[in-house]
């Protein structure tokens, strides 16, 4: 019989390879050095101490980790880091400053579209993706924009109010 595992005597196992990546984070260049088997919501979360970037499936089925890649939203958890090398980045600390909210935020605040909030900013950074591509969408669109993004625990209605809201106040700021 076979074993899965082998035992290694100590220094004999090879390094783990590992690559130095710039990654620009938020609008801030961040440099690291990682394993090529680190997935990107890893590095946000665990690296750069970018905590807002949920990890809920590691699948890619819940979209709790979706971010902005080059302005396109991606399920951070289905990424290699080193794939982002070179690349922007944006999680959901990078949609306002310090002292006010985004209006998608604020939108969520205001239409109620959290509870637990472990899916807020994946919805809150797919939202973004749309708005950002589309000023105006109707609340179909809105849906399908969000489909990868699963919650359980609003219903998605409230959400759907609060990326209207977002889309209203957005217009009005012009």
């Amino acid at each position: 019989m076979t074993s899965l595992f082998q035992e290694v005597s100590p220094g004999a196992a090879e390094e783990t390879p590992t690559r130095q990546i710039t990654v620009t984070v938020n609008g801030e260049s961040r440099t690291a050095v990682v394993e090529p088997r680190l997935v990107l919501a890893h590095l946000l979360r665990n690296g750069l101490n970018m905590t807002g970037t949920h990890t809920g499936c590691d699948t890619s089925n819940c979209g709790a980790c979706t971010v902005l890649f080059d302005g396109k939203p991606v399920k951070s958890c289905t990424m290699f880091a080193v794939q982002a090398d070179g690349h922007e980045v944006m999680t959901v600390e990078g949609l306002a400053g310090p002292s006010e909210l985004h209006a998608i935020q604020e939108g969520f605040k205001e239409e109620h579209g959290l509870q637990c909030g472990f899916c807020t900013p994946g919805m809150m950074m797919a939202s973004k993706a749309l708005l950002d591509e589309n000023p105006s969408p109707s609340e179909d669109e809105i849906r399908w924009a969000l489909s990868g993004n699963l919650c359980r625990c609003t219903g998605y209605q409230n959400i759907v109010k609060a990326v209207m809201w977002a889309a209203r106040k957005l217009e009005d700021q012009g």
